[in-house]
């Protein structure tokens, strides 16, 4: 071991105080500095004006987007204080914005309710932007001051307000410097907008993206999150009408809204004092717990269980089969984990979410016993599947297929054992799957070939998708498992999961069922960001004096080829992996140095759930609509 005989002391302790300490760790404040703490920003600076909402303080909440990729938040609240601070020895404005753990939301009395509660929201925004500029509507004047970098660089400059509105505008552009890309997402920013919407009956929320050609949307729900349930499975079939129950209990505002679908999945939104809970929390543990309880108290009283073999109670697994559900609290003292607040962690919540839902439950199943007959049917049918599923899992390990030590025969894999450096090519047909095999660095790369499409998913239960080759043969090379009771992201056998297909219809299709199968049974691969597409060449195409080849991924590319001076002596269209030698997949797509792949992310939530229901789904007529609105914009469509 080499021994460092340098000095460590006392001047080698640094103390980063304020905006320093964000710029040098964003990650601690944002989550990190790449797409998400992006709009991380965004958020925090809607999340103050909807604590002014939920104050009683203005309706309407604007968000633009413009040309450069600065944002702008406008809010008709009370807008934030500029008078000196005697503490601090200068003006609350400039606390706000440049001072951790500062705001309005400590004293219990500006804000009963807030999302915003660790005081660091828009003193961050401003660290982690190049400029911010924000102007103050109060008292008949426009208060205007500006930042760069979070350093203040004018003074608050005071004029005459031309409107008799109050509020706060926030315009910020972040910092390239901090940031990985800095182009904002407008179907990230619309989702998160229309969430609040249905969240805050009586707010008008306003998205407009001046990028481009100019888009404006506006959305307001009187139906609150009875809407957003309407929203959530306006592609799937209700089985009975939306329940809703809400309530106001120690200061802590309740609701729930949920309904069944004929379909075999769960599709649940939680949040707390308007933030969404991505991971859950207290609040969503104890309405999964109540409604479980009576629905099982149900089944029971009613004899429900006695016709199905083996059947003693249902479980929690049972009961999420085909709901659909929004759970809100707003609470006073939240307390989340994390400053990105993807969790709901006060224990009280938990008890008093079950006992609220527990008994409006029992309340209104004895007054709608139809409805109530329904639901629980619902459920006996899921467990009649998890009873089949169990079955056929058993079976199925019985001959090893889904054992993490008896890999598929048809997989060829690599050789390096650290998940982290190991990439598999799920590989459409044995022919590209040769010629992957033979192509690919056999030190890091498996290559799975899979014959034939796969199992759609989307309409079938766990034990016809255990009794697929397809979908077998690709759950033991992961080495996850199956199921909501059993798969484990922990025990993932590739960092990369790259699904390569031909660039044609089919290989879109089989494209679609594979994605498919990760959102609905391998979601954690997709958020842990370990899902890829491969982007294979669809031309080669080579210039006159010239041998080499040069690949072309798209249409547009060869058209602006064919449309300049240099000549073509040659151009091979790629129907097929097949039709690729194995130098030229690995020089094309398989090659880390030179490939181009794309990574599944779930941007936003609500949108993927909707296009899957759409496209895999039963019902026809919102597939033909998908498809006739959507039809003009296909691109690289082989027929």
């Amino acid at each position: 071991m080499t021994k460092n005989t340098g000095t460590y002391d006392s001047t080698h302790i640094q103390i980063l105080k304020g905006i320093e300490a964000v710029r040098r760790r964003p990650a601690m404040y944002i989550g990190d500095s790449n797409i998400n703490g992006l709009h991380h920003l965004v958020q925090e600076v809607v999340d103050n004006s909807i604590d002014e909402f939920m104050a009683g303080y203005g309706d309407r909440i604007r968000v633009t987007i413009h040309e450069n990729n600065s944002v702008t938040v406008e809010d008709r609240g009370r807008g934030i204080p500029v008078d000196f601070h005697k503490g601090e020895g200068k003006s609350a404005l400039e606390i706000v914005l440049t001072v951790l753990h500062a705001g309005g939301k400590f004293d219990g009395q500006t804000y009963k309710v807030s999302g915003g509660l660790h005081g660091v929201g828009l003193s961050v925004v401003n660290a982690l932007s190049r400029w911010l500029e924000v102007q103050i509507l109060r008292d008949g004047n426009r208060y205007t001051q500006r930042y760069e970098r979070g350093v203040p660089v004018t003074e608050i400059t005071v004029a005459e307000s031309k409107t008799k509105n109050s509020g706060t505008i926030v315009s910020f552009l972040p910092d390239s410097d901090i940031f990985e890309t800095t182009v904002f997402s407008l179907e990230r920013i619309t989702a998160r907008l229309k969430e609040i919407a249905y969240l805050n009956p009586g707010l008008t929320v306003e998205i407009c993206d001046e990028r481009g050609s100019e888009k404006k949307q506006s959305f307001s729900f009187s139906g609150g999150i009875k809407d957003f349930i309407k929203f959530l499975d306006k592609t799937k079939s209700p089985l009975h009408q939306t329940i809703f129950f809400s309530t106001v209990q120690d200061n802590v505002t309740m609701e729930a809204a949920f309904e069944y679908n004929k379909t075999y999945n769960e599709t649940v939104f939680s949040f707390a004092n308007n933030i969404h809970t991505k991971e859950g929390g207290t609040h969503l543990t104890g309405f999964r717990q109540a409604l479980t309880r009576v629905i099982n108290d149900y089944a029971k009283k009613e004899n429900f269980l006695k016709p199905v073999k083996d059947l003693d109670s249902l479980s929690g697994e049972d009961v999420r089969e085909g709901l659909t559900a929004v759970v809100s609290v707003k609470i006073p003292q939240p307390q989340f984990e994390g400053q990105t607040k993807t969790k709901l962690g006060n224990s009280e919540i938990k008890g008093l979410m079950a006992s609220f839902i527990g008994e409006a439950l029992t309340r209104y199943f004895e007054e709608n016993p139809g409805e109530a007959s329904v639901v629980v049917s619902k459920v006996v049918d899921a467990a009649r599947g998890r009873l089949a599923a169990r079955k056929a899992r058993e079976l199925v390990r019985r001959k090893g297929a889904l054992m993490s030590d008896a890999l598929p025969g048809k997989l060829a894999d690599c050789s390096e054992e650290d998940p982290g450096k190991s990439e598999l090519f799920i590989v459409e047909g044995d022919s590209a799957g040769g010629s992957a095999k033979q192509g690919r660095d056999r030190h890091f790369q498996a290559i799975l070939p899979l014959r034939g499409k796969i199992l759609n998913v989307e309409k079938a239960r766990l034990d016809k998708i255990l009794s697929n080759d397809a979908i077998k043969t690709v759950v033991a090379a992961m080495g996850t498992s199956i199921g909501i009771e059993e798969f484990d992201i922990s025990k993932i056998r590739y960092k990369k999961i790259i699904i390569m297909a031909d660039a044609d219809i089919d290989g879109a299709h089989i494209k679609t069922l594979l994605l498919t199968f990760f959102f609905r049974h391998a979601k954690a691969v997709i958020e842990s960001g370990y899902l890829y597409i491969a982007q294979p060449p669809l031309y080669g195409v080579k210039f006159k004096g010239s041998k080499e080849i040069i690949y072309l991924f798209s249409d547009e590319e060869l058209k602006r080829i064919q449309e300049s001076d240099k000549t073509l002596t040659g151009v091979q269209r790629y129907k097929g992996l097949g039709e690729m030698n194995p130098e030229q997949l690995w020089e094309t797509t398989m090659n880390p140095e030179k490939r181009v792949m794309k990574n599944v992310s779930i941007d936003v939530a609500e949108d993927a759930e909707e296009i899957f229901s759409i496209l895999m789904g039963d019902d026809v007529e919102p597939r033909r609509e998908f498809i006739e609105k959507n039809a003009m914009k296909v691109r690289n469509l082989d027929i």
